[in-house]
């Protein structure tokens, strides 16, 4: 992470920033979903900021590596790092919190990135604030008062009234909105009666905190998560929040996932969440059909990519309004379910844990579905967008076992995967990590996994046979480069056998049975086929005919794959 303090707000403090607002909200996750009671008490709040803050992070590095990379002296601008911010929350957002914080920082990215300038002084902050907060809650379909609405605008006010560095503009406005937060419980009853603040609040604050340290170097005091006395709960209160339970007044009951159920709080069933590719006058009819169908409408975004959350009783009919809208993607559906906190404030009854759980990341959907099937906690990796460790966190946490095998499919999602599994064998998980690098090597793990059997046996068993799978991919070349067998041009289909390309051909067919030719020169007992949505059955079916008259003994398993990113995914084993 760089040095601070930062002297303006250029591309580094961005990057500084959002570094610095993920450690906090990482020592703060917990504390904050803890009090997490409004508008759904469900205890994800904190989590949910952690997840959309460190796909902002990513995206944010993945710029600052892209111009590491070239051949210039220069960096990324502020408007390079300011986008890419928001562009990665709002890719990453979760849940109602996380969504009115991508369109914070959008808001932010739009005066920061106006005109391009070198850096923004005090007064660009001043302004980059205001426009977050305005935004923010033009994008809310019913504002409410004594939310991370309430105080992100009071943190804009605090800094209207500012005069001076950056340094200090961002400590008046996280005054501000501290003082706007230990106000909620009196604009709220369900957080006076709970005796908590606004937990999406909370987390804003957390994230002010951190552009305080950027620009001054000095933690911000009582930030959350970091030791201080900040006003994270009604000072009326008489219990302290451990993990897992929020502050009691005889109004909250723990849960047995440690989320806080509220007497009497009724809504609907699902909370919805997409991104969106649409036009803006289609999401203008989105927001006035879902508006109709449930609550907890926030739509943000903006240049034809939306983030869509909202919560429904019929998720299908919110789904089928965005496909109405546009191309929905990314779709997420969480059931409150029955008994929830959501629909009747019941406490759950407590869920036995498993023994063993495989969580598989998979490029696409019909993948997703054949792990599912097979028992699998699934990821899903769209192209361009690998998961992050978060994300791996919590698919480990839904998996709901004491053991989990974690298989990441991908050579470039190891690290992100082993950061994941250090961090859920903290809360007592045991974590096997298999090194997988394809989706067919996983789906060779898969084939073999006991559960009945002693964890380090199964583990290596699997290991074993994903191992003994050679994996090949056939997709397209973006542009012209330099390969281990040649130069390739923009179009050309290329092969590639354990990562490397070994085939340059202009049709897929020719070019993918050259690549199985090759893996089965070194013989095999079983190919494995997994098809991309832009390729033909008639591919299949060609390669289903060579194995079978080329090959005698060797047996052929097809699926589709869905949008994988590949045109073809090929195991040999």
């Amino acid at each position: 992470m760089a040095q601070v303090p930062q002297t303006f707000f250029d591309a580094l403090a961005v990057r500084t920033w959002c570094g610095l607002a993920l450690e906090t909200l990482g020592r703060a996750r917990e504390e904050i979903d803890a009090i997490n009671v409004y508008p759904v008490a469900d205890g994800d709040t904190g989590t949910n900021l952690y997840l959309t803050v460190e796909s902002a992070v990513a995206a944010v590095e993945a710029v600052f590596a892209g111009h590491a990379a070239g051949s210039g002296p220069e960096g990324p601008t502020l408007a390079d790092a300011a986008r890419a911010m928001a562009h990665g929350a709002l890719i990453g957002a979760r849940g109602n919190s996380g969504t009115i914080l991508a369109q914070l920082l959008r808001g932010m990215a739009q005066v920061l990135a106006e005109d391009d300038p070198a850096h923004a002084d005090g007064q660009g902050l001043r302004l980059a604030l205001r426009q977050a907060a305005d935004s923010a809650r033009r994008a809310v379909a019913h504002p409410v008062e004594g939310t991370v609405l309430t105080v992100a605008s009071a943190a804009a006010d605090a800094a209207d009234g500012a005069r001076g560095d950056c340094g200090t503009v961002a400590r008046a406005a996280y005054d501000g909105a501290r003082a706007a937060l230990a106000a909620t419980p009196g604009q709220l009853p369900v957080l006076e009666r709970a005796g908590v603040v606004d937990a999406g609040g909370r987390g804003l604050v957390a994230v002010l905190g951190a552009l305080v340290e950027t620009f001054t170097g000095e933690r911000a005091r009582g930030v959350a998560g970091s030791g201080g006395t900040g006003p994270s709960r009604n000072p009326h209160a008489r219990v302290e929040p451990a993990a897992g339970r929020v502050p009691v007044d005889g109004a909250l009951e723990e849960c047995a996932d440690g989320a806080a159920a509220v007497p009497g709080q009724e809504g609907p069933a699902f909370e919805v969440i997409y991104l969106l590719e649409a036009e803006d006058r289609a999401v203008e009819r989105l927001r006035e059909r879902l508006d109709a169908l449930g609550d907890s409408l926030v739509v943000v975004g903006g240049d034809g990519l939306w983030n869509v959350h909202v919560h429904v009783d019929d998720a299908g009919a919110a789904v089928e309004a965005g496909i109405e809208a546009g191309r929905p993607h990314r779709i997420r559906i969480t059931h409150f379910g029955a008994g929830d906190v959501h629909t009747t404030g019941a406490e759950r009854p407590p869920r036995e844990r498993a023994q063993r759980a495989v969580v598989a990341v998979v490029p696409g959907e019909g993948l997703a579905g054949l792990y599912t099937e097979a028992g699998a906690t699934t990821v899903l990796a769209r192209p361009g967008e690998p998961p992050a460790s978060g994300e791996l966190v919590q698919a480990v946490r839904r998996a709901h076992a004491r053991e989990v095998v974690l298989l990441p499919n991908d050579a470039d999602l190891r690290h992100t995967a082993a950061a994941a599994a250090e961090q859920v064998r903290t809360e007592g998980i045991r974590v096997a990590l298999i090194p997988t690098r394809s989706a067919v090597q996983g789906i060779a793990a898969l084939a073999v996994h006991e559960p009945d059997r002693r964890f380090d046996e199964d583990v290596v068993s699997m290991t074993s046979a994903a191992g003994a799978t050679r994996y090949a991919e056939v997709t397209v070349a973006e542009r012209q480069s330099w390969t281990m067998a040649g130069i390739c041009q923009a179009g050309d289909v290329l092969g590639l056998i354990d990562g490397d390309v070994a085939v340059i051909g202009s049709d897929v067919a020719e070019t993918a049975e050259t690549v199985l030719d090759r893996m089965l020169s070194a013989g095999g007992e079983m190919v494995t086929l997994v098809l991309g949505d832009a390729v033909p059955d008639a591919v299949a079916e060609h390669l289903e005919g060579r194995v079978r008259e080329g090959y005698l003994a060797v047996d052929t398993v097809v699926y589709r794959g869905g949008r994988q990113g590949a045109l073809l995914l090929i195991g040999v084993e």
